[in-house]
């Protein structure tokens, strides 16, 4: 049924019969993205997708709309290799037409940063976007960098390889003195072609794999995965399985933002937040293995339901776990905002408007630090969620602050949330049997993952296999606000300010 922009709509984790899905004239189409996003509805995803029954590139496009709680879903076909881009009307699509041209050598004609993202060859041999002699390969952070002229301006690289132990990434500043005038990321180090090894499943390894796309968020990614492969098998989970998933999802928002903000203690040389944050982030860690066995999650959430129970002899202990570890990080986060040096240097750095969060489509703590109050749990609700509100945590300055204490909010919201579903835990299976996928329909699935909205896309062929598996991880969304956050900071403030996003290296690789 056609809606909103000439698209069909749907909602989230419902399946829709590929054929319903309307093809408009390429014109229509861009008009309707970029009129999406003037009217305040975001591009939760943007690709493409070769059928083999057809001529040309087929071009997906999904429309959030948080008013009405719907997704928005229509194509266009390209013929040519080359299309007026939207990315100058419709600055939220930059990097998947990026991804388009890199992935399938179509050129987005007037894109204003056309480079490539994950610095792979052409999934379509012999047609390249970039124009490469024949058999040349491209290689990785090899690539055109934005350049600042001027008498004083100096350029300073950093990475791929850091001085910490994490995954490789590239950043390049245009400085005069100790200001930042431009921050150019690049990226692509941990590219390992996920979403093309899920074509033809599921089989065995399709699980495992969403399992570690961005291996901090491995309940978040699987969710989402559960989610789209329930909607095409026409599965519906026990309320059980329903509160456990729920449960996971919050411990791990729980670690991940306990462990960030000891991280930003670390780097204004706060220790006692710090330290204490280090050892906290493995505690709920340590629940999350108290409940399936794996302090990630995984081998947890499983197509049909769970893979684990929480008996009622375990819940207690898992209450006077989480109640303990609750209180130790009320008094670590205390420690945290009584500091006046700390406030002095987490207030007014790092800041990024309202305005800049709409228009590159910001996600998840990064955008309501700006006051943009998305949550897909809110807006999107599904599995528990909807039937449980967690309120929304915002704040409004931007800043690292901002960043910080919306993750504090959430802490204290994903506690409750926990503790009120475990005393009252409901009965019912924990795991049922899903049938074969349905051939020739399309699923949109979102979660509230810990850095923002998850978007996978699963669209299967006539045999009832995945013919295009699309992953949207929320560092897709997020990275180019971190580099709007340096413009005109120190360059002493980038560590502060990339952990305020602590943005994934391998989400957005995939």
């Amino acid at each position: 049924m056609n809606g909103k922009f000439g698209f069909a709509h749907t909602r989230n984790g419902i399946a829709l019969p590929a054929r319903d899905v309307p093809e408009l004239p390429l014109p229509d189409f861009r008009h309707a993205v970029i009129e999406a996003a003037a009217n305040g509805d975001r591009v939760a995803a943007l690709f493409g997708h070769v059928n083999p029954a057809a001529s040309g590139l087929e071009v997906y496009a999904i429309i959030s709309d948080s008013l009405n709680a719907r997704l928005h879903v229509g194509k266009a076909r390209l013929e040519s290799d080359r299309y007026p881009a939207l990315t100058p009307d419709c600055p939220q699509v930059h990097l998947f037409e990026r991804e388009l041209a890199e992935q399938y050598g179509v050129r987005p004609e007037g894109h204003p940063w056309f480079k490539p993202v994950r610095f792979h060859a052409s999934y379509r041999p012999g047609q390249d976007a970039w124009s490469r002699p024949e058999g040349s390969a491209p290689v990785v952070g090899v690539t055109d960098f934005y350049r600042v002229e001027g008498e004083q301006i100096h350029e300073v690289a950093v990475g791929p390889v850091h001085a910490g132990i994490i995954e490789p990434g590239h950043f390049r500043f245009q400085c005069h003195g100790e200001q930042v005038y431009h921050l150019e990321i690049s990226l692509g180090y941990q590219h390992r072609g996920a979403e093309r090894s899920l074509a033809g499943g599921p089989h065995r390894r399709t699980i495992h794999t969403l399992e570690t796309v961005a291996g901090d968020t491995s309940v978040g990614h699987t969710t989402a995965y559960c989610l789209a492969v329930e909607a095409l098998a026409g599965g519906h989970l026990s309320a059980r399985a329903e509160v456990l998933r729920g449960v996971a999802l919050e411990l791990e928002r729980l670690a991940n933002h306990t462990g960030d903000l000891g991280a930003l203690a670390g780097d204004v040389a706060f220790l006692p937040t710090a330290a204490y944050c280090g050892r906290l982030r493995g505690d709920f860690l340590n629940l999350t293995a108290f409940l399936c066995g794996s302090r990630f999650g995984r081998g947890l959430v499983r197509p049909g339901g769970v893979g684990f129970d929480l008996e009622e002899g375990r819940q207690a202990q898992f209450l006077e776990r989480l109640e303990a570890a609750e209180r130790d990080v009320t008094v670590a986060a205390e420690l945290l905002w009584d500091s006046a040096s700390v406030q002095a240097r987490f207030e007014g750095t790092g800041t990024v408007s309202p305005k800049d969060c709409l228009e590159l489509g910001l996600v998840g703590p990064a955008a309501r630090a700006c006051g943009v109050e998305c949550d897909v749990r809110q807006d999107f609700p599904w599995g528990v969620f909807r039937f449980v509100q967690i309120p929304v945590s915002s704040w409004d300055t931007g800043d690292v602050f901002s960043r910080a204490y919306v993750r504090w909010l959430e802490i204290q919201r994903s506690v409750e949330f926990i503790r009120a579903q475990l005393q009252s835990l409901p009965g019912g299976s924990l795991r049922r049997a899903l049938g074969p996928l349905r051939a020739g329909h399309l699923a949109v699935s979102l979660v509230e993952g810990w850095r923002g909205e998850i978007c996978h896309v699963a669209l299967t062929d006539e045999q009832g296999r995945i013919a295009r598996y699309k992953i949207v991880d929320p560092s897709f969304h997020n990275w180019s606000g971190l580099a709007m956050a340096l413009r005109n900071q120190q360059i002493s403030d980038f560590p502060l300010c990339n952990k305020s996003f602590n943005l994934s290296y391998c989400g957005f690789d995939l």
